[in-house]
């Protein structure tokens, strides 16, 4: 399992004291309010960033760095991921995962046979798509619902589907 887990993604900057724009990659943006640090991930090595501020403006998060005091020192991090570590992570409830402890799975029908892997995960108003490979190279689209996805198992590496009728019909 991965150790750093993506929160957002620095979409720009605002205005010209070092505050970014950021995209969340999280179910709750809310919770930037509670983060102390994120990591961004940069080359070759990451680098922890202590959070100083937090703003919400319409679907993204305003976020104010110590580290960074002018639009110059921050524009160079556009398109970069911010991290958490994994303890820093909110609790999971039964029946939830991570999405990138998901993706790369080997999918097995409820019947015992090989179906694919998981690709991604989209993400919905009413529920998660989970985004398989079949084994035949087509891309097929599973809701994530407890009549569809019947388990997941990550030590064994496997989600186990029921395959509803008129599923696989294009």
């Amino acid at each position: 399992m991965e150790d750093l887990l993506r929160v957002g993604v620095i979409s720009s900057t605002h205005g010209v004291r070092g505050e970014v724009k950021v995209f969340p990659t999280t179910d709750d943006a809310r919770r930037f309010k509670k983060l102390k640090t994120v990591i961004l991930d940069i080359r070759p090595e990451p680098v922890l960033l202590n959070i100083e501020n937090v703003k919400f403006f319409k679907n993204m998060v305003i976020l104010k760095f110590k580290e960074f005091n002018n639009i110059n020192e921050v524009e160079k991090y556009k398109g970069r991921d911010l991290l958490i570590r994994r303890d820093q992570a909110v609790k999971l409830g039964p029946d939830e995962n991570f999405i990138i402890d998901l993706v790369g799975l080997s999918v097995v029908t409820d019947e015992g046979g090989d179906f694919g892997t998981l690709k991604d995960v989209m993400k919905t108003g009413a529920n998660d798509v989970y985004v398989i490979e079949g084994r035949d190279g087509k891309e097929y689209l599973f809701p994530a619902i407890k009549q569809c996805v019947l388990n997941v198992d990550l030590e064994a590496q496997t989600i186990t589907v029921h395959i509803m009728d008129g599923l696989l019909e294009l």
